[in-house]
């Protein structure tokens, strides 16, 4: 069976994030709660950073052109950090009208019904995350997994937020409504600066996480016994697309075509090992000096299969 598109799961969270904006929307008017507020202002949010992560993956989609010759996958990076970059603002609007309830307390009405509002909304909006996550990380969607822990962080802003004004309708004690919404700043900053800081180690194309490195320097030292060694190995990420190229060192007396008909195997080997792998690979003989002066490619943290004594 084909699988749905990843657009199909950004318009799914827009939706969503529609539907959580009016509920959350509804219960503020009816409270007058700067809580409310805090968490119908993050849902705002949501709808924007939904938009955002729908235009990015529908340009992550597009197939590979003359002037994009390893794809597009990387605008999914611009998504995740634009999220971020909004959060930070939605946290400093609502730090504001909390600063501003404090010196202007308001008297809550109808807790009741707005909260059955929230409640509702955040149970959309988990629903929909789950969803989000599950895909994202199968599929190794970073603007699907952005959007889906910008969802869940709303969702555990309405868990507090929630009995929190209830506790204000029951005590009267107004000073901690705006108290709740500063709180609720705080927490979303720290989601926005996470989201910002995976979004630019992307666009610096980071290595591959380590499980992954392991594996492929497995894949490769199977082959040591074959008489065929290696360095300069390099990796990056973009999105959903891995990328590694590495030297393969063989016994200068083969012929070309011995050579290339096993780099060919251990490319499909290590692809079978990283599914979604795109792999280069450059032979060399190992008995000529110059092919190990590129040693240095190699990355610094990793380990080299050795050079001749």
């Amino acid at each position: 069976m084909k699988e749905r598109p990843l657009t199909y799961f950004a318009r799914l969270s827009v939706v969503a994030a529609v539907i959580t904006f009016v509920l959350k929307l509804i219960a503020w008017r009816i409270t007058g709660s700067v809580g409310l507020l805090s968490d119908a202002l993050e849902s705002v949010v949501n709808l924007a950073a939904a938009l955002v992560a729908l235009g990015s993956l529908a340009v992550a989609a597009r197939p590979a052109d003359e002037d994009h010759a390893f794809g597009h996958s990387k605008a999914e990076y611009f998504a995740a950090g634009i999220e971020g970059t909004l959060i930070l603002v939605a946290a400093v609007a609502i730090g504001r009208s909390a600063v501003e309830r404090f010196f202007t307390p308001h008297v809550l009405s109808d807790t009741g019904i707005g909260l059955a509002f929230s409640a509702v909304a955040a149970g959309v909006n988990f629903a929909v995350a789950r969803v989000l996550l599950r895909v994202g990380r199968r599929r190794n969607s970073v603007a699907l997994v952005a959007d889906a822990k910008h969802l869940l962080t709303d969702v555990w802003t309405s868990v507090a937020v929630i009995p929190a004004v209830a506790l204000v309708a029951f005590t009267g004690w107004l000073w901690l409504d705006p108290l709740i919404g500063l709180l609720v700043a705080l927490h979303i900053v720290a989601t926005g600066v996470s989201l910002v800081r995976e979004s630019m180690l992307g666009l610096m194309d980071t290595g591959l996480p380590a499980p992954q490195l392991e594996i492929i320097r497995g894949t490769l030292e199977k082959y040591a016994a074959e008489g065929v060694q290696y360095h300069a190995l390099l990796t990056r990420r973009a999105a959903a697309r891995q990328f590694m190229s590495v030297h393969l060192l063989m016994p200068g007396k083969w012929s070309i075509t011995r050579g290339h008909d096993l780099a060919e195997r251990i490319e499909g080997d290590l692809r079978k090992s990283v599914p979604g792998l795109i792999v280069l690979t450059h032979i060399e003989p190992d008995d000529d000096p110059v092919s190990w002066e590129d040693v240095d490619l190699e990355r610094k943290d990793s380990g080299q299969s050795g050079a001749p004594s």
